[in-house]
């Protein structure tokens, strides 16, 4: 048998990190289904917390499969391991004081709770992006809708497979009523009453 392997401890304690940053280390979860609004939301706001000076990062799910998550189906099996790699990602991240802005469906209750559980509840964000089906299949941005239609696909969230809308999301923000700029604006206000960010401090 082999040598049992221990893990270190981080040296630097993720409070030690923030304690004189402008801002915290966080992960604003985007859930919603596809068309809702939820990769448009995470690059807008990742542009203005650039211009502020805060290390930030989207992951997002489509780009995620080009890579971390290549191979991965679309399965409720293969939708819970996307979510669970996006997860440790995200966390490695956050821990390093970056805040990070996951936008995947993550269609289920569960799915949702275990990336909480990576992450750690503090530091975890879910933001529910709840555009109306019928608007996500106008804009239909990937086609799946229309694929689906043509009997091109299955598995479409909200369709053949389940999407479970959070219980109680930090915020719900409907992307069919609001312009993509004022759903950041209210994005950025949250995130100062909610203490990622710091009024007083600069990065500068």
């Amino acid at each position: 048998m082999g040598a049992k392997l221990s893990s270190h401890k981080p040296g630097v304690s993720v409070r030690k990190r923030y304690e004189n940053c402008p801002h915290n280390g966080a992960v604003l979860w985007f859930t919603g289904l596809s068309g809702a609004g939820k990769s448009t939301l995470a690059y807008e706001l990742e542009e203005r917390l650039f211009e502020l000076g805060i290390p930030c990062r989207v992951l997002d799910g489509d780009h995620l499969r080009g890579g971390l998550c290549e191979g991965l189906g679309y399965t409720l099996r293969d939708r819970l391991e996307n979510v669970r790699r996006a997860a440790h990602a995200a966390s490695l991240l956050q821990e390093a004081g970056v805040l990070v802005l996951c936008s995947l469906i993550s269609p289920l209750k569960d799915m949702r709770q275990m990336a909480r559980n990576i992450i750690g509840k503090e530091f975890f964000y879910e933001i529910y992006v709840n555009t109306p089906l019928e608007i996500c299949q106008k804009r239909d941005p990937k086609d799946l809708y229309a694929r689906f239609q043509r009997g091109e696909i299955q598995m479409v969230s909200g369709l053949d497979s389940p999407y479970e809308p959070p219980r109680e999301p930090v915020l719900t923000i409907d992307a069919s009523s609001l312009e993509s700029s004022r759903s950041v604006d209210i994005l950025l206000e949250n995130l100062y009453e909610w203490g990622v960010l710091k009024k007083g401090k600069s990065n500068a």
